[in-house]
């Protein structure tokens, strides 16, 4: 009986030591996994920085349990980032890879001026771009997207246009760097761009000033 439970004790005591020396090496791998280097690029050095500072609540986790929807608020939130990708380097490294959104137009709302991306978000700026054209009022930031998609897939030549003009009504006008002003209806604005590219090629343009396509059926020409 007694060398049955001296054989049960031992028994015991070997298990204990292995699971400790287990659990050790469990701990130790844990910890060679602990993110102790945290790279971000594709902005300036500044606005890199911004992010590398933002990021330091994961600095010694485990890159196997990092609190990937976090981070990801956190870039969402930063309008100079058009997309993202977060990239584990094992043992110990997180690097971040952004793209700058592009910068579509300046506007000017309530005093102040931003650029607007084409992530559909507005930046705040205290520089003129004086490469892009400006956008005149009180528009929602899906509206110039929708229009912009509109414009490139007919391959209108953006860099040609020097403002946007929105109005109340729903509808816009787009004044070219050649000073030709097209008014443009607001239904029916595929219909209506693919048109006025039509006209501005053709030898009609030559002393073209207005362009107005507001009414079905009724093209409008000033000279």
């Amino acid at each position: 009986m007694r060398q049955l439970i001296s054989k049960k004790l031992f028994l015991y005591f070997f298990l204990f030591i292995f699971l400790v020396t287990i659990n050790n090496k469990n701990l130790s791998e844990l910890n060679f996994y602990r993110i102790n280097d945290i790279k971000v690029f594709g902005l300036n050095e500044k606005e890199n920085l911004k992010i590398l500072n933002n990021l330091k609540f994961i600095q010694n986790n485990n890159i196997f349990f990092i609190n990937k929807k976090k981070i990801s608020e956190l870039l969402n939130s930063n309008n100079l980032i058009e997309r993202y990708s977060i990239i584990k380097k094992y043992p110990s490294t997180i690097e971040l890879r952004v793209t700058e959104t592009n910068y579509l137009a300046l506007v000017n709302k309530e005093g102040k001026k931003f650029l607007f991306g084409s992530n559909g978000k507005l930046i705040n700026t205290k520089y003129n771009k004086k490469d892009i054209p400006i956008i005149y009022g009180n528009f929602k930031n899906s509206e110039f997207l929708e229009l912009k998609r509109i414009l490139d897939f007919f391959k209108f030549d953006f860099g040609n246009i020097s403002n946007f003009f929105y109005f109340p009504s729903g509808r816009w006008d787009i004044e070219m760097k050649s000073g030709i002003l097209i008014k443009l209806p607001r239904e029916r604005l595929n219909e209506s761009i693919e048109l006025s590219l039509d006209i501005l090629k053709s030898e009609k343009s030559d002393n073209l000033k207005i362009l107005d396509l507001r009414q079905n059926n009724l093209i409008i020409i000033n000279e």
